[in-house]
């Protein structure tokens, strides 16, 4: 084998190019553009800058990857999600009075909720009804932490004012027609 061209085939001339096919293509296109972002003052093909620098520099970041920190694409918990679309409807207060009356217990403790029931939420006044008389008093001497504790759980302004009933008696009118007086009394004697 010798270098001499083949017959019928033009030697290459010293100074002229060869056509580059594939692989040695790449390889120069990759070249020329290292030389033309080293002219301009950049790197080329020393890795991916870093999202966080791009950000400082006041570029917009990737929509592709969200990165190792919290994102809104990121999955979302089940609470999270409808409580961005209650805001976005508009149904903050609802969703709040609902807790209210839903999670009684977590939202007031487990002692004054084992004895008073909440009953109606009009209008910020929250109704509630005790099982007796004195769990009624003792309600009302509370009345103040209870409404600092429903307010703390759900927030301000759901909750304005707190109304504790006792136990209902027994009403002795009874039927259409009855007389007014004392009412029952003992008639045996």
């Amino acid at each position: 084998m010798s270098d001499q061209p083949e017959q019928g085939t033009p030697a290459p001339e010293p100074g002229a190019e060869q056509e580059l096919r594939g692989v040695d293509l790449a390889r120069r296109a990759l070249e020329e553009a290292r030389a033309a972002a080293k002219a301009s003052g950049k790197s080329v093909g020393q890795g991916r800058a870093s999202p966080r620098r791009n950000l400082r520099a006041g570029g917009r970041r990737r929509s592709g990857w969200s990165g190792a920190r919290p994102d809104e694409r990121d999955p979302q918990t089940l609470g999270r999600l409808t409580g961005s679309i209650a805001k976005n409807r508009g149904w903050s207060t609802k969703v709040a009075e609902g807790m209210v009356l839903g999670r009684w217990s977590s939202v007031v403790g487990d002692d004054i909720a084992s004895h008073a029931t909440p009953m109606t939420l009009k209008d910020g006044v929250l109704s509630i009804a005790a099982e007796s008389t004195a769990w009624a008093t003792q309600l009302r001497m509370l009345q103040a932490q209870i409404l600092a504790k429903i307010n703390a759980a759900v927030g301000q302004g759901v909750v304005t004012s707190v109304r504790i009933s006792g136990p209902a008696a027994p009403s002795w009118r009874k039927g259409e027609r009855h007389v007014k007086g004392r009412g029952p009394r003992d008639t045996y004697g």
